[in-house]
């Protein structure tokens, strides 16, 4: 069923998300754009173009053309980036790969899933709002639970990684680059089964 290729453009997205703005660099929240930035790594190329809402580029991924972006839009607004580039390339949702931070999952750890909830995750709910379904695949990057009951969210998620933690994750962010291509190439039950623990 290849009725959804458009010629010349994008069979694939990888959403990676994030906050724009240095002050969030290297920030729990912003696992996604660490990913994108590795992939950037391993294929030369830059993901600077502004379009969508999104710092974006297309890729040759095991053979496929791949949308890289890095939304623009701040977490909660994430959907707005990711339906014009959906609608625009013709994307179903099964082809469109989201990578996010989850704080239920230990620092490091991966969880594939083929589609599911948004878990609390403001930026997995826009997605859902504005595709109008939840049945898109993701890659959730475990970085790990807040310290106390009483911590604040939002003050842990927008906290940078130190020591040992950041290791775990500058290893985490390889083994996400490596899953988002075993996904492509060899389908999503392959990567759970490879990835997943």
């Amino acid at each position: 069923m290849f009725f959804h290729r458009s010629s010349g453009g994008a069979s694939w997205m990888l959403v990676c998300l994030g906050n724009p703005g240095d002050q969030y660099d290297n920030t729990r929240h912003n696992v996604g754009f660490m990913v994108a930035d590795q992939l950037g790594e391993r294929y030369r190329l830059p993901i600077q173009k502004l379009k969508f809402k999104a710092l974006t580029n297309v890729f040759t991924i095991s053979g496929e053309k791949v949308l890289v972006m890095k939304p623009v839009t701040y977490m909660n607004l994430s959907g707005e980036a990711v339906r014009p580039a959906a609608d625009f390339y013709k994307i179903p949702p099964e082809h469109i790969i989201v990578i996010s931070d989850d704080t239920a999952l230990d620092v490091g750890k991966l969880r594939i899933r083929k589609s599911g909830s948004a878990g609390g995750h403001n930026g997995l709910k826009s997605i859902i709002q504005h595709l109008d379904t939840d049945q898109f695949p993701r890659i959730r990057v475990g970085v790990g639970k807040k310290p106390h009951p009483d911590y604040d969210l939002a003050d842990w998620v927008l906290g940078k990684f130190q020591g040992e933690d950041r290791k775990a994750i500058a290893a985490a962010v390889e083994r996400c680059a490596d899953a988002v291509e075993c996904y492509i190439k060899e389908g999503p039950d392959r990567a759970m089964n490879k990835f997943n623990g």
